[in-house]
Parts: structure tokens; sequence; C-alpha cells
């Protein structure tokens, strides 16, 4: 497999999403209210008129940077997301407005995937702006329903690197624990939280490294769910750990990952591992979205015995012949 220098820039970006009233906006206005260190650009994707806040100047050109009452700023996208970051990007360098931190809070119909793939692959973006993460906001009371019903939004919480679980006092304990083991066998390696009316600390959305290349693989196997709680919903989303003590042969390796994004590419929503390799003695880890990955070699293994560990999130994806082909590429 190719490592790459992975690129740092300097603005980090959080990608806020949930279906319709799951309550993406009443999460942000708590944020923007609460005292922390970012001064953030807010840039809003949604369908319809209402605002992020009241504090907004409000116009109908087709798109308008404006200044709100505590030092952020607010685009309204009606166009490219990557003219509207080049844009904000620019009038920042000329200091005529100043942020640090990017929220881009998506249509609730949106797919997150498209928006996660312009950090990467837009040449425009990606040297200036950094994919810090992509949080889902769901609902306890209709998200059930929602996901049934809705294929973006189990791309949603495919995609998530922190879900967090609206309006839990409008169902029952039992309900609420059900929902949200639904969701642990949808997406395993997300963090999950329950908020209150968007109660919710800063850096649980912001900052969260979601997307940093580090040796910190956040899956725990323990949260996966026996069949049986979930089997009558037919996710076509779900979550699968790969794991070998035995050490992979680079090449194979690297022929393999191309060959399975060729083929399942698109409804390959995450994946990320931590991997051992022959002959290298140390930590190598890489990560994806889509047909995208990038890799990095980190510290050496030192005392702790080598291992590789690799999770899938994805979208009716073969499980089992997915680790048959990687059994193939181990040395």
């Amino acid at each position: 497999m190719v490592v790459e220098e992975p690129q740092e820039p300097e603005i980090p970006v959080t990608i806020l999403t949930g279906f319709l009233g799951a309550g993406k906006t009443t999460l942000l206005n708590r944020i923007l209210k609460e005292n922390h260190q970012f001064k953030i650009a807010i840039i809003e994707n949604e369908f319809g008129t209402e605002n992020i806040d009241n504090d907004l100047i409000v116009t109908e050109q087709k798109e308008q940077i404006v200044s709100m009452n505590n030092g952020c700023v607010c685009c309204t996208i009606r166009g490219d997301l990557s003219r509207v970051l080049t844009n904000l990007r620019l009038k920042r360098e000329r200091g005529e407005i100043d942020f640090d931190y990017v929220v881009l809070e998506t249509s609730g119909v949106a797919n997150p995937g498209p928006v996660a793939q312009t950090f990467f692959m837009d040449d425009a973006v990606a040297p200036f702006f950094r994919l810090d993460g992509i949080v889902t906001v769901v609902d306890a009371k209709y998200g059930a329903k929602t996901l049934d019903e809705e294929a973006n939004a189990r791309d949603q919480v495919g995609f998530a690197d922190r879900i967090l679980v609206s309006k839990c006092d409008l169902v029952t304990p039992e309900e609420l624990e059900a929902f949200e083991a639904r969701l642990r066998g949808m997406n395993a390696r997300a963090p999950i939280r329950r908020v209150d009316m968007g109660n919710c600390p800063v850096d649980v959305v912001l900052n969260i490294a979601g997307f940093n290349m580090n040796d910190v693989l956040d899956v725990d196997p323990n949260f996966f769910v026996d069949d049986h709680h979930h089997h009558h919903h037919n996710d076509d989303i779900h979550t699968f750990v790969y794991d070998s003590e035995k050490p992979f042969d680079p090449m194979k390796l690297e022929r393999y990952i191309m060959s399975l994004t060729s083929v399942y590419g698109p409804d390959m929503l995450r994946y990320k591992g931590i991997l051992y390799f022959k002959g290298v003695d140390r930590r190598v880890v890489f990560q994806g979205v889509h047909m995208l990955a990038v890799s990095d070699v980190l510290g050496p293994w030192g005392d702790r015995k080598p291992f590789s560990k690799l999770v899938f999130i994805g979208r009716n994806l073969p499980e089992e012949a997915i680790r048959k082909g990687l059994d193939t590429c181990l040395a």
C-alpha cells in the first residue's frame, strides 16, 4: 500500500447532519451561544427560509455572508460548496472576516458523503480546509421510522463520527435503548450521546479529530448487538471489524483495496484501520470515504504485539467475501 504524507490544512471543518426535524439547528444555536475558543464560520445548506439565529442579517440574495452578534459569520449556500469555501477563505485572507473554524450544516435530506469528499478531492479546498468530523443528530421519537424509510438518513448514521440522540424524553427507556442498539449495529465506531434541546458540550461536536490519522481506533467490539435486537429493521448499513495478528503483504493489500473500492466504493461509507505490514516495524493507519483513501506511518510498535484492525461501515457490503479477500493478503 502506498503511504502518503498527509497534509495538515489550517482550517478545521465539522459537518453537522441529521434528517429533517432531528434538531441540528437547535444544537448549533446552543454551540454558538456558549463560550469557547473558536471563531466559527457557519455554512448553512438548508432548503426553506428558516434562519440559523434571530441575530442574522437577512437578505434575499443568492448567497450572503453575514455577521452575528457573537463574532461568528454565517453563509447560506445557494451554490457550489467549493466556491463558497474559497470565497470565505479569500475574505479571511483579506481581513474582511475573521474565523478559525467552519461548521457546515447540511440539508436534512442530504447525504453527507459528497460533502465529505470535497475536502479530499477538490484542489481548491483540500490544501486549506481539514475535515475534522461528521456529527449526526437523530430523533429518538421518529428516528426509527425515518431510518426505515429514508436511505439518506441511514447514510447520515453510517458516516457519523459522533451520533447525538435528541428528544429522548419522548420515548420510554426501553424504546431508547433499542434505538441506540440499532444505531450501534449500523455504526459501531461512533460514540452515542443523548442531548436535550441541543444541550451538549462543545468538545463533543467540535475539534473531535474524527478524520485525523492517529493510532486510536475508536471501535469497541462490545458495542455490537446480537442479531435478534435488530433483525427486523433490514438496515442496509452496518459495521464489521476485521482483525488479524498476522502481517499483511503490502502489495497484495494495496491491490485488493483498489479492487474493492472500484467495485464497492459507492457503498463503502467509512473505513479505517491500523495495519501491520510484514518487514515494517512501524504502525500504519489508513482511512477512506468511498473510493478515496489516505494513509500515514506512525511510531514503532515498541513493546506492543503487532496487529491489524480494520473497520468497515457500508451499505450491503459482502462481509464474508471481504474477510476472505483480506485473508488472501496476509503474508
